[in-house]
């Protein structure tokens, strides 16, 4: 029997909650036009929604985010895109990071279990 990591159930509530609320906030502005609220527009603002209006629209989210030089941060780098990527960290400086050092990455990744925002329960 596998135990549930708190603060990983956190962290994923934090995460969907942050989504769902991005959403919300460019619905209500758009809510009170009566125009839009008379053909049903609104409704149609949700996450999938949101995600076609970003600039990266036609190419699928990251599964791994390679993050150099040490940085446990995102520093503001695609935050939508990668709310369910794998994320390795490397000492390495970008300038200096390798064909070596990609493998190393995809290797580490390739032995991840990946939940896809599930809890791996089961």
């Amino acid at each position: 029997m596998s135990t549930v990591d708190p603060q990983a159930l956190l962290t994923r509530a934090r995460t969907e909650q942050a989504t769902r609320q991005l959403a919300r906030s460019i619905r209500r502005p758009v809510e009170r036009e009566p125009a839009v609220v008379r053909l049903g527009i609104v409704t149609a603002i949700d996450e999938a929604t949101f995600s076609q209006f970003l600039y990266t629209r036609d190419v699928p989210d990251p599964d791994l985010l390679i993050r150099t030089s040490g940085e446990l941060r995102l520093s503001n780098f695609l935050l939508w895109q990668v709310a369910y990527s794998e994320i390795w960290v490397t000492e390495t400086l970008w300038p200096d990071f390798t064909q070596m050092d990609l493998f190393r990455a995809i290797i580490d990744f390739q032995k991840r279990e990946r939940r896809y925002g599930g809890l791996g329960l089961g």
